[in-house]
């Protein structure tokens, strides 16, 4: 399987299926009567990320791990959204750049040297970097953002994390 394969469908998978939670936390909170966009500051622990930031992070997590197998420019965001429909927004805006890539792309991506800033000088391979990091950390804000939904009252269950599945 090629790093094309392990990263790009399944970032836009994760990415739509985030979205469905957040049409899921509009109609909880419309129902409930309460402004869905609270739901945004809420967290599990004090010391984790609120909702807003695990979006933004696993946005964060799609568009750079692409960017940094292929040396393409990944689109700015300044982290500022404070509403559910400026989080879709950048949903909306990853999901366009993650169909600007090819398989093609991703030629010798395996083996391509990613440095990062707290590797002080020393660097992962291309699938390492997939692998052992980004594959990780982007699961670990979209399971805690589902978390911080379910923790609230938001109706989701397992399919809504894993979304559709080809049965044959």
């Amino acid at each position: 399987m090629s790093l094309y394969d392990l990263t790009i469908p399944q970032f836009k998978v994760t990415l739509g299926q985030i979205e469905k939670w957040l049409d899921a936390a509009v109609a909880y909170a419309d129902a409930k009567k309460f402004e869905p966009n609270t739901l945004l500051t809420a967290r599990l622990a004090p010391d984790q990320y609120p909702l807003v930031r695990q979006i933004q992070s696993a946005c964060d997590t799609a568009k750079f791990t692409p960017s940094r197998l292929t040396g393409k420019e990944p689109p700015k965001h300044p982290d500022t959204e404070q509403t559910i429909d400026e989080l879709r927004t950048r949903i909306h805006a990853v999901h366009e750049y993650l169909d600007s890539y090819s398989p093609a792309d991703f030629v010798d991506g395996e083996t391509r040297k990613v440095e990062l800033a707290f590797l002080q000088g020393k660097h992962l391979t291309g699938l390492d970097y997939v692998r052992q990091l980004q594959l990780p950390n982007f699961y670990f804000h979209a399971t805690l953002a589902y978390e911080i939904l379910r923790h609230n009252g938001v109706p989701l269950g397992k399919m809504d994390f894993i979304g559709s599945i080809n049965i044959r």
